[in-house]
């Protein structure tokens, strides 16, 4: 019996899209690719995987018992590989759906925090780490109208305590502490894709307490799919 054509391109589309999509993390991990590179492969195989299951199905069709073609078992399997791709696309995409396409967000965009020493970090030393202004600020305004300064009833000191504390239980990477400045500086690097985002706080006095501005950038992509706006909130529900 003739094995189909297109049960076999099927599964072959299928294996690539899962290659891709679970291959890309391993690749990242070993230091294979960059951080960009490799979620830029992981798309891609999010991508061919709806296509693996739509070839699939037509496999499906012209495999069934009448037409005397093999391969049914080839299509089943491309299209439930396929069909667990759309599942993860979707998945992943609905928590970022609507986020404006920016990655530096700050809870006072008129006034910013600025970095000074995570502005010498290699990796930062060529890039413009001033923030983006008006363009950046309009968008966030839109899209993430909660984010605002956080006033708590602490000192300036206890306060620069408890945020390097809740830095330190995320996991995040404190790099310098300025306590005359009230500032400290933070990296925070993604568990799958190795991301780094820079973050800054800056805490200044206020009657009864302190004012607490938060500011996260990251080093790659054009948009966060709203990272740095979690990585405020959390922050920010830390202090609350």
């Amino acid at each position: 019996m003739h094995t189909s054509r297109l049960a076999q391109l099927a599964i072959i589309v299928a294996g690539i899209s899962l290659s891709l999509y679970v291959g890309s993390i391993l690749l990242v991990q070993l230091g294979a690719v960059s951080p960009l590179a490799g979620f830029q492969l992981h798309m891609l195989g999010a991508v061919i995987g709806p296509v693996a299951l739509l070839i699939g199905l037509f496999a499906l069709f012209t495999t069934r018992p009448a037409s005397g073609r093999a391969g049914r078992g080839l299509a089943l399997g491309a299209a439930c590989i396929g069909a667990l791709m759309l599942v993860l696309v979707l998945a992943t995409a609905g928590p970022s759906a609507g986020v404006p396409p920016i990655n530096d967000i700050t809870t006072a965009p008129d006034d910013p925090p600025a970095f000074v020493v995570l502005t010498r970090e290699e990796a930062n030393v060529e890039r413009d780490m001033g923030y983006p202004g008006e363009e950046f600020a309009s968008q966030q305004r839109a899209g993430y109208p909660d984010l605002a300064p956080i006033e708590v009833t602490t000192s300036v000191a206890d306060t620069l305590d408890r945020v390097k504390a809740s830095m330190e239980e995320f996991g995040w990477d404190v790099v310098h502490v300025d306590a005359d400045a009230g500032r400290i500086e933070a990296m925070d690097v993604s568990r799958l894709f190795l991301f780094v985002d820079d973050i800054v706080v800056r805490v200044r006095p206020k009657e009864n307490g302190a004012m607490v501005d938060v500011r996260s950038k990251s080093r790659d992509g054009k948009s966060d799919l709203g990272a740095n706006a979690a990585r405020i909130r959390q922050l920010r529900d830390a202090l609350q």
